[in-house]
């Protein structure tokens, strides 16, 4: 039944999700308390799991594997991991010749069109119930809440924060508490931290280069803060160009053409600017934590929350997340939901964040004081209860319309409310195309 599954969703898959076959581009307990059918006694069923290659996430899933195995001695799992930029050309391919995964991990902005593409079944409800799921989960799992179902659960999901440079701001007479936990005020003290020699930065008060992870700040988080919504409730309509999100894309605009905090392009990119010592401040999400602890040796440096707006915290998250193929069934479909149930359980969460950096996705690691005990993961740790995601119709698309509308701003000299406008009818085409469709 799943090869032939898979022969079906071959053809949609290859053309229509990635454009041709050939093409480029972290104890079982469920979600509901529900359980599934179990598989024939007396016979070993066989699943695969995938995910991209990241070598932490590699080893704990492999010993993860080994564990549950041992609990559910029936059933067997298989790993396979692929680099990151081949994998969605592996997962096409595998599904195409009739034998892809079982349970696949895709970062969350994929699933709408997977789910579209036919290509991810719906969770069972009887193991993941959506009602438990979304107040036992961070709150930003419902950006895949599609036409009212679930596809997919995730293990651990990202927020945001704001990374400080501790020499640097000890070299100009501040502390971590002299850090502004308001919007307004932040500016103001990056522009007035950033060293310029005329026309040529030299330190940035703060990282800004859109195609980093400052496009996820503006949209959705300081659009939010602002008091506007990107898009609507059911992901239907954009809204980019409300006042209220006209009033974010000013204050980010504003960042780099009146307070001059930074520059696009400084040091190739802002991640990097920072780890060389070269920015007081960073946006960044809480996967840079175990990159700049191997990698920054020179010098001090600590996580905040990222700045209010009139008290309104603001965090950007992201996660990958694991779902079931639509051509699993039997007995390998109730062995998909009981490895998924274990690895959403609370114990392998609290594992995760330990091990991998990235913070299980249920609330309740939120208030594990052992966890908590971190001074870096602390402030990623306490944000998603209150982060907010962004729902990709195509991830690349979206980020390069906002992005087209920043240097409408920056390099053209066009009208803010201009490029907002006309971003805003390019993201509503691609919600039409997709919802329409």
């Amino acid at each position: 039944m799943k090869k032939i599954m898979a022969l079906l969703l071959a053809a949609v898959l290859c053309m229509a999700l990635f454009g041709g076959c050939n093409s480029q581009p972290s104890s079982q307990q469920s979600a509901g308390g529900g359980t599934s059918g179990g598989e024939t006694e007396g016979e070993e069923v066989t699943i695969e799991y995938w995910q991209y290659f990241y070598e932490t996430k590699v080893n704990l899933i492999d010993d993860l594997i080994k564990e549950f195995e041992e609990a559910n001695p029936g059933i067997k799992v298989v790993h396979q991991n692929f680099p990151y930029d081949s994998y969605q050309q592996k997962l096409a391919a595998a599904i195409a010749a009739g034998n892809g995964p079982d349970i696949v991990n895709i970062f969350y902005g994929w699933v709408p069109e997977y789910v579209k593409n036919g290509v991810l079944q719906e969770l069972p409800t009887d193991a993941f119930d959506p009602a438990t799921m979304e107040a036992e989960f961070s709150p930003m799992i419902k950006v895949n809440k599609i036409d009212g179902k679930y596809y997919t659960i995730p293990t651990a999901v990202r927020t945001s924060a704001l990374f400080y440079n501790k020499d640097l701001l000890e070299a100009a007479g501040l502390t971590e508490a002299d850090i502004p936990t308001e919007l307004e005020e932040f500016a103001e003290l990056a522009g007035s931290l950033a060293q310029w020699d005329g026309d040529e930065i030299l330190v940035e008060g703060c990282t800004w280069q859109p195609n980093g992870q400052y496009h996820s700040w503006l949209r959705p988080v300081l659009m939010n803060q602002f008091g506007g919504t990107p898009l609507s409730d059911d992901f239907k309509t954009a809204q980019w160009d409300s006042p209220e999100c006209l009033e974010a894309f000013n204050y980010f605009i504003d960042l780099n053409t009146k307070y001059k905090v930074g520059v696009n392009g400084f040091m190739n990119a802002d991640a990097d600017a920072f780890a060389a010592g070269k920015a007081y401040f960073h946006v960044d999400g809480s996967y840079r934590v175990g990159t700049y602890q191997s990698q920054i040796k020179d010098f001090e440096w600590g996580v905040t929350e990222l700045p209010a707006k009139d008290g309104v915290k603001g965090s950007c998250g992201t996660y990958w997340t694991n779902g079931i193929t639509a051509g699993t069934s039997g007995a390998e479909l109730d062995a998909s939901v009981k490895f998924l149930q274990f690895l959403t359980s609370e114990e392998v969460m609290k594992r995760w964040t330990q091990e991998i950096g990235e913070i299980g996705a249920r609330n309740s690691i939120t208030e594990d004081a052992e966890l908590l005990e971190d001074p870096i993961m602390k402030p990623f740790i306490e944000a998603v209860p209150y982060a907010t995601s962004y729902f990709y119709v195509n991830e690349t698309d979206d980020r390069q319309i906002m992005l087209d509308a920043i240097d409408q701003v920056i390099l053209q000299g066009v009208d803010r409310q201009t490029a907002l406008s006309e971003a805003n009818d390019r993201v509503q085409a691609l919600l039409d195309g997709y919802w329409n469709d």
